[in-house]
């Protein structure tokens, strides 16, 4: 036959045999969690244990001797075990017992701490002061001895209608720090989460701030700025002589001169750069610019000031590099601009140097040439020599959308190439040693080289 509840609250307490420990309201209330509903688990703890104190009580009064008995010993089991107060005084009431609660009772599955939910609210508040955000979440790490100590106990009385600790911890919190901090829990897409990891001595608290995404486009005025910071090659980023111990391949990269300002606004943690693709570091960025996204990790601020940060990036890098159009971001268009990449078309200028020499003349048909040969169709392109050792060996398909061309001098010409986004340029020109088919080396049959190129414009939109 099946326990009742009241049977079952009874069994719980009985199998308390230290007379220190006890079970909290909290954690009775919870081990029945999912029995009734629109209550806290605090009031179910009380009220399972009153009505139990009133059912009994009831007994003691009837003339059944046998029923007498029994409800001094359950009322008795409440007064002692579940150190309940109003079966104390019931005992006490009538003259059966004189037992008053003992503040010094531990609960035996949170050793008291919800009955102490005050401190880690105090300690959470103190931790946010420097934090602008609009809403937070609650996280929790018990410690391996609290679940296993739960997980025993729930085994050994078959509750299976019960909460876990974790839940009932952030949900406690959470309604609590909602009111100090006046401020909403969100359980999709908190700005803040408090993580909190306890053990039943002690606990500690982690912050984490979601960060704030920043989108704009940047020009790179200079040549020999990668976009990126790149770790020395001897010393793989631990600092040499080489690298006069900084760690770095360049001195500087478009990340390094954009990121001061940004980090300083938005008092973050750290930085990470998204680009739409990458310039070589020789080439530079010119026209509308190349998008980007900035994530900043943990920042404390969110009210950032993008038109003032704007201003204080170009002045502070006049000559090197310019951000323009900043606004605010999402990790959804980070996603976004990684997987457009294959569908930018890409307007690049190029310093083309031949090695037999051209005259105005003949320049003519030499463009004429490249125009029929390469003009919207497809060239093969195998990764290049120069990136290969970090890049997988594929044969990729790109298509050139058009060419035109100015004839400079002797043996120099200038283009303007449009391409599908991921072209390789420089190999484009020449041929790399016939990875790259066709190619103005195959084309004009010469050895052509590209000595100067520029990207001028990103244009987005499928082919």
């Amino acid at each position: 036959m099946k326990m009742t509840i009241f049977e079952k609250v009874l069994e719980i307490y009985q199998k308390i045999e230290d007379s220190e420990f006890t079970i909290c309201l909290h954690c009775l209330g919870r081990m029945f969690s999912l029995l009734g509903t629109n209550t806290s688990n605090l009031e179910r703890g009380y009220s399972l244990l009153l009505s139990l104190t009133m059912d009994n009580h009831r007994k003691y009064l009837s003339t059944d001797k046998e029923l007498r008995d029994e409800s001094i010993t359950n009322l008795k089991i409440l007064a002692d075990n579940a150190n309940f107060s109003p079966a104390q005084k019931v005992l006490g009431d009538e003259g059966l017992d004189s037992a008053r609660p003992r503040e010094n009772k531990l609960c035996q599955l949170c050793e008291n701490i919800f009955l102490n939910l005050e401190v880690y609210i105090e300690k959470a508040k103190q931790i946010a002061k420097d934090f602008e955000f609009n809403n937070f979440l609650v996280g929790t790490s018990p410690a391996s001895k609290i679940i296993n100590r739960e997980d025993n106990f729930k085994s050994e009385l078959r509750l299976l209608n019960s909460e876990s600790f974790k839940s009932h911890f952030n949900r406690e919190i959470g309604k609590r720090l909602s009111l100090v901090l006046n401020k909403p829990v969100e359980f999709n897409n908190p700005e803040i989460v408090f993580v909190y990891t306890i053990s039943f001595d002690k606990f500690h608290i982690d912050l984490i701030s979601k960060s704030l995404f920043i989108s704009g486009r940047y020009n790179k005025l200079l040549r020999g700025i990668p976009q990126t910071h790149w770790d020395c090659k001897n010393c793989s980023g631990r600092g040499c002589k080489i690298c006069n111990f900084t760690g770095r391949q360049y001195q500087t990269s478009v990340e390094q001169l954009i990121s001061p300002e940004f980090l300083r606004s938005a008092q973050a943690s750290e930085l990470k750069f998204h680009g739409a693709g990458r310039e070589d570091i020789d080439v530079r960025m010119l026209g509308t610019g190349r998008p980007f996204i900035i994530e900043l990790k943990n920042p404390k601020k969110r009210t950032v000031d993008l038109n003032k940060t704007e201003k204080s990036v170009n002045k502070t890098n006049k000559g090197k590099i310019r951000v323009v159009d900043l606004k605010f971001s999402g990790k959804k268009e980070v996603i976004k601009l990684k997987s457009e990449a294959e569908n930018t078309k890409k307007v690049y200028k190029a310093l083309v140097e031949t090695k037999h020499k051209i005259n105005k003349k003949n320049f003519g048909e030499m463009l004429e040439k490249l125009k029929i040969h390469l003009e919207q169709k497809k060239i093969s392109q195998r990764t290049p020599n120069r990136v290969s050792h970090r890049r997988a060996d594929l044969v990729r398909k790109k298509t050139i959308h058009n060419i035109e061309g100015k004839y400079l001098k002797p043996y120099l010409f200038k283009c303007i190439i449009e391409t599908q986004g991921g072209t390789y340029i420089k190999e484009l020109i020449s041929g790399d040693g016939g990875r790259t088919t066709p190619s103005f080396s195959s084309i004009l049959k010469d050895e052509i080289t590209c000595k100067e190129l520029d990207v001028l414009e990103i244009k987005y939109g499928k082919e």
